[in-house]
């Protein structure tokens, strides 16, 4: 895996929160203005908490399942999982040092 968030789909949701401890997904659209604004901070993230969180990207558009799962009204809407289990989630754009903290809250 490389340094970015990794896209991924309805079919692959569940495998990828089950196969690694500490997840990040990232719900988002391409039209949706503060989710580009977050997309390059999640990318961030994810280099710099390698080996200890997964970060993964999931257009809402096409992956009707999974949103309406989670039910998913706003984005971008970020839903952390630990040992495969929904901890929490947050709505709207945010600072990278507000991300941080809601990680750590969710995952820590």
């Amino acid at each position: 895996m490389g340094d970015n968030a990794v896209e991924i789909n309805d079919e692959e949701f569940e495998e990828f929160i089950n196969k690694n401890p500490a997840v990040v997904i990232d719900c988002w659209a391409p039209w949706c203005g503060p989710c580009r604004m977050v997309g390059p901070i999640i990318d961030e993230l994810a280099g710099e908490m390698k080996g200890k969180v997964a970060f993964a990207k999931l257009n809402v558009d096409n992956n009707r399942d999974t949103s309406q799962k989670y039910r998913i009204m706003s984005i971008p809407t970020l839903l952390y999982f630990k040992d495969g289990e929904l901890k929490g989630q947050s709505v709207g754009a945010m600072p990278k040092e507000m991300l941080e903290k809601e990680i750590e809250k969710n995952l820590g």
